[in-house]
């Protein structure tokens, strides 16, 4: 098994892009993530979750971006392109979702007020969760002891824009095998954000979920295996030139345990680039 596409996200639940190799820290791909938007009227680091439209901008670092600092640029769907030092970023972000945000960069991991989630969008707690994981009345809500405990009380783990683990790791035998159960949509590696694909030859199915609990090398990092990924509302959005498609949650909650992909953790940083195998140590 070797990697076959790496991805990075320089801002949150915007679209990003592929990279020929990428260095790994203890917080994930060096560069990912490093930007996001807050809710200016109920508080907290926003993604696509509750802002769909987020899915239809794209994000790409600027020339020079060094990893830890600098700055994005994005695309918008009517061809405009704004940088993060632009000074209407804020007011074109805001009028492109129909609510009040402002792009921030990512914070210490001490800045704990940063992280703290705002106020829900409902007052009914379990309309929210489903409205969050796109759930249907008769369908179950994910098994939330697969998260870090710190997401109750935070948006995302402090320092951090991601949702839970660093990264999210996939197959390409689990993106065929959508495709064979769902002729009628389109299923794009863009609707599923995955850190890593991992070409599977031979393998169907989901290989991935049966790497829970494994260690493996990841060209001189090692990962740690930790749970098959739940998927949320994020997989049904409308991504840049991809329609909205409910079916798609529709299928992984039915058939699938609500799960596409693995998540995974840095146990040892490192680089790795395409083409480098994926190798269990355990």
């Amino acid at each position: 098994m070797r990697v076959d596409q790496i991805w990075s996200y320089p801002v949150k639940s915007m679209v990003g892009g592929t990279v020929a190799s990428a260095e790994v820290s203890m917080l994930g791909i060096v560069g990912d993530r490093r930007w996001a938007v807050r809710d200016l009227e109920r508080g907290g680091i926003r993604g696509a979750k509750q802002m769909g439209g987020l899915m239809t901008l794209a994000a790409r670092e600027v020339p020079g971006y060094t990893g830890d600092t600098g700055d994005v640029e994005i695309d918008f769907p009517d061809g405009r392109r704004l940088t993060s030092k632009s000074p209407d970023i804020d007011e074109a972000l805001s009028a492109h979702l129909g609510h009040p945000v402002r792009l921030e960069a990512l914070r210490p991991a001490d800045d704990l007020d940063h992280y703290r989630r705002g106020a829900p969008a409902n007052d009914d707690f379990m309309v929210e969760l489903r409205n969050i994981f796109g759930r249907e009345e008769s369908e179950p809500l994910p098994d939330f002891s697969v998260f870090p405990p710190e997401v109750v009380e935070f948006e995302s783990p402090p320092g951090t824009y991601h949702d839970c683990w660093p990264l999210m790791i996939m197959s390409t035998s689990a993106l065929e095998s959508m495709r064979s159960a769902l002729p009628d949509s389109i299923i794009d590696v863009r609707r599923f954000r995955p850190s890593v694909v991992i070409d599977t030859p031979g393998a169907t199915g989901h290989p991935e979920f049966a790497w829970a609990g494994r260690t493996a090398r990841l060209g001189d990092a090692t990962i740690a295996f930790e749970s098959p990924c739940p998927r949320c509302v994020m997989v049904t959005r409308e991504v840049a030139d991809l329609p909205a498609d409910r079916s798609i949650l529709r299928h992984i909650v039915r058939d699938l345990d609500q799960n596409v992909g693995i998540y995974a953790r840095v146990v040892e940083p490192g680089s790795f680039a395409t083409g480098d195998e994926l190798r269990f140590i355990d």
